[in-house]
C-alpha cells in the first residue's frame, strides 16, 4: 500500500482530499494544528489506514513523525490568500516557506512530493495570451511570493510535482465562503445583489473535487510527470468576474450585479490560463463551473450565516 502524508490535511482542500485518497486505497496520515477549530475528517477516523497527528508543520519532531512511513508527501499546510497572509506576515513566511524548507531537509530523496502552488503567481497576464508553465512568474502579493518561492525550492529538490491550482470552488467540510465563486454564489443566493470591483479581471477556476482528482492523477502518474509544474483548472472557465456573475445569474435569475470602483485585488490577478499540459497527461476535470454553482445553492440552503472564512 502506498502511504501518503498530508500536512494541513484538515483544511479546505485536505478535508476533501484525505477521504478521497482513502477511497482510492491509499494509506493517509494527516498532520494539522486545527487552527480554525474545524471538526473535519470525523468520517475518516473509522478507517484502519487513516492516521491523524495534531501538530504544527513547523515543528521538526512532528514533521519527522508524520512523514516516517510516507511514500508521497502533500504539503497543503499554508496561510492561504492575500488577506490572510497580510494579516499575519510572520506566520505566512514560516508556514508557507520555512516549513517547506524544513520538510525538504527531513524527507528522504525517495519520498515523492506533490505540492500545490497557485496560478495567482502569474500576477498580471499579457492581454489575450494564455499563461503556460513557461510563462514568467510575477507574483504581487506576499501570498503569491511565498508560494512561488516554495514551488522553486520543491522542484529544485527533485522527485516532486507542482500543481498550479486555479481558484478553487465548491463544498468542503472545512468550508471557505471567502473564495471568489463560493462568495459570489452566497451573495447571489442570500442578498440577491453584488457590487463588483475590477469586474473585467479574469482568472481560471477548478472544483475542489477535481483538485483531489488532480493530486490522485499526479500520484498515479508520478514517474512520467515528475519534476515539472502543471497548471490545473477548467479550460472552459477563464472568466472575468462579470462573466462569472452572468453564469450565476443563469441559475439565480433574480440576482442583480453592478460594477463599481470599491476595491482592488491585492494579487492583481488578471490572466487566462492554459491547462493543456496536464490534460495531455490524461487528466480532465469532471465538474463544471455550473455544477459547482448548483452545488453551492444547496450548500447555502443549509449554511444560513457566513462564519466560514480564512481571516
Amino acid at each position: 500500500m502506498t502511504n501518503i502524508t498530508i500536512t494541513g490535511g484538515a483544511g479546505y482542500i485536505g478535508s476533501v482530499l484525505a477521504p478521497y485518497l482513502l477511497q482510492q486505497g491509499y494509506g493517509v496520515t494527516v498532520l494539522d494544528n486545527f487552527t480554525h477549530n474545524q471538526p473535519t475528517l470525523l468520517d475518516s477516523c473509522i478507517h484502519p489506514h487513516f492516521d491523524l497527528i495534531r501538530g504544527d508543520c513547523r515543528d521538526a519532531a512532528m514533521v519527522r513523525k508524520a512523514i516516517a512511513k510516507a511514500d508521497v508527501i502533500i504539503p497543503l499546510a499554508a496561510v492561504v490568500g492575500a488577506p490572510a497572509c497580510d494579516a499575519d506576515q510572520t506566520a505566512t513566511q514560516t508556514i508557507n516557506l520555512d516549513a517547506i524548507r524544513l520538510l525538504l531537509s527531513l524527507r528522504s530523496s525517495a519520498q515523492a512530493i506533490v505540492s500545490p502552488c497557485t496560478n495567482s503567481g502569474y500576477g498580471i497576464g499579457e492581454q489575450g495570451s494564455f499563461c503556460t508553465e513557461e510563462s514568467p512568474l510575477r507574483p504581487i502579493s506576499l501570498y503569491g511570493r511565498t508560494k512561488v518561492e516554495a514551488e522553486k525550492a520543491i522542484l529544485d529538490a527533485g522527485n516532486s510535482i507542482s500543481l498550479r491550482l486555479a481558484t478553487v470552488f465548491g463544498a468542503s467540510p472545512r468550508m471557505r465562503m471567502d473564495l471568489l465563486v463560493n462568495d459570489f454564489v452566497y451573495r447571489a443566493f442570500k442578498d440577491r445583489f453584488l457590487v463588483i470591483f475590477e469586474g473585467h479581471f479574469k482568472r481560471n477556476y477548478l472544483h475542489i473535487r477535481d483538485v483531489a482528482r488532480a493530486f490522485h492523477h499526479a500520484i498515479a502518474n508520478f514517474e512520467t510527470m515528475k519534476n515539472q509544474p502543471y497548471n490545473a483548472g477548467l479550460s472552459d472557465a477563464n472568466l472575468s468576474k462579470l462573466e462569472l456573475c452572468g453564469r450565476i445569474q443563469l441559475q439565480i435569475p433574480d440576482f442583480y450585479f453592478v460594477e463599481g470602483a470599491i476595491g482592488k485585488d491585492p494579487d492583481k490577478r488578471d490572466y487566462i490560463v492554459s491547462n493543456s499540459k496536464i490534460e495531455r497527461t490524461g487528466y480532465k476535470p469532471a465538474y463544471s463551473l455550473d455544477d459547482g454553482i448548483a452545488e453551492l445553492r444547496k450548500v447555502y440552503t443549509i449554511l444560513r450565516a457566513k462564519p466560514f472564512g480564512n481571516v
